[in-house]
């Protein structure tokens, strides 16, 4: 898969789309960005010192019913870079990086259809390393801080490469979902209540019971505190 390295890019989601064309498999890194942005068209801060990648896929026959496949792969390849260095991280469903209960890295995915079919994802994911998260009120943190040492920003780039062009399965990710079998506190609409998180099916969606109910809820629909 082909790196192109920039010192400094508007979004490397947006960069990345000029290779759509061309339907070229790449990964476009940026050592800072002047627009990022996260989940629900938040900003994310991207100042030096953190790792600011983007990987555009295509595919072959692969069934946009298994889309979660994508951000899941996506989640755990951060995990892994973590691990290299030391530092034990978890998935906050469906794909935030925790590690000692702060945030550690966030995953934006934009996904192309054909049909039934996936036909493409780029896939966004911003890795704190040595830069300054001050600014975010202590909820965030780095791979230094956790370390206790300095992890620069080119190797914490490099591991996060190697980790992503390297297979993951299903159960890689299952394996760093640490809430399931716990009592979460949901956020359905309107409305609040306890439940309790069961399993993360296949395609992605949150099992939970509530009052002997079994229902399946995706992200999309339902936000967890635990």
């Amino acid at each position: 898969m082909k790196v192109i390295l920039l010192e400094t890019a508007s979004s490397t989601n947006d960069v990345i789309k000029q290779y759509l064309p061309a339907r070229e498999n790449v990964i476009v890194c940026a050592a800072r960005q002047t627009q990022g942005r996260g989940t629900r068209d938040r900003a994310f801060l991207s100042e030096r010192g953190g790792v600011y990648f983007s990987a555009l896929t295509f595919y072959e026959g692969l069934p946009a019913s298994r889309a979660f496949e994508v951000m899941a792969h996506a989640a755990v390849a951060v995990c892994k870079t973590a691990a290299r260095f030391g530092v034990d991280a978890e998935i906050k469903w469906p794909n935030d990086v925790f590690s000692g209960g702060k945030k550690l890295s966030g995953i934006l995915i934009e996904n192309s259809l054909a049909g039934s079919m996936l036909d493409s994802s780029i896939v966004g994911i911003g890795l704190n390393a040595e830069n300054d998260v001050s600014a975010l009120g202590g909820i965030a943190t780095t791979l230094s801080m956790e370390a206790g040492r300095r992890i620069t920003a080119k190797e914490a780039r490099e591991e996060l490469i190697r980790s992503y062009t390297s297979p993951t399965d299903f159960d890689d990710y299952l394996s760093r979902i640490r809430f399931l079998s716990r009592t979460v506190r949901v956020t359905e609409g309107g409305r609040e209540y306890d439940a309790v998180a069961r399993r993360i099916l296949p395609d992605g969606r949150l099992e939970i019971e509530e009052n002997g109910a079994i229902r399946a809820l995706s992200s999309a629909e339902i936000r967890i505190r635990i």
